[in-house]
């Protein structure tokens, strides 16, 4: 036989050192207190972001109500709502739209359509009821409006 193999010296198998059960409980723990403290950070900025998103959006609105105004003469009434900036009224000359991107009004960014109102003496107002669809509330739930930017 081959003299190289029979001289060939084995090391003594080595078993391969793993995790003790107190190192994986001691992680977990340290990953469970980075979790308790960043994530509600981060659903909170999430919340914010929603917010944020519903006032650029009203102000997109905003800009398309300006536009129909320019041409029309008067903003939309209520009843016409935004949908006059997509599709013409039938008492709107000089109507030059549509005045959004797309085939329809944007909804806000919790799903649901913006409420728009026009008195006619003021400005009219375009409100986001926020994350709990409910008038009021606080932070993600807050209202989102034109007049209170």
């Amino acid at each position: 036989m081959n003299s190289h193999s029979e001289t060939r010296n084995f090391a003594p198998l080595r078993r391969a050192r793993g995790f003790t059960l107190i190192e994986l409980l001691v992680v977990l723990a340290i990953l469970g207190l980075l979790i308790g403290l960043v994530g509600p950070r981060f659903l909170g900025q999430l919340g914010g972001a929603k917010s944020k998103t519903a006032a650029i959006q009203i102000h997109d609105l905003e800009k398309g109500l300006e536009l129909f105004k320019l041409d029309v003469g008067r903003f939309p009434t209520s009843e016409e709502g935004l949908d006059a900036l997509l599709r013409q009224p039938a008492n709107a000359r000089g109507w030059n739209g549509p005045y959004l991107k797309g085939s329809s009004v944007p909804e806000d960014p919790w799903g649901r359509p913006y409420k728009y109102s026009y008195a006619g003496a003021a400005e009219p107002e375009i409100v986001s009821l926020g994350g709990d669809g409910a008038p009021g509330g606080e932070g993600e739930n807050a209202d989102v409006s034109s007049t209170r930017q």
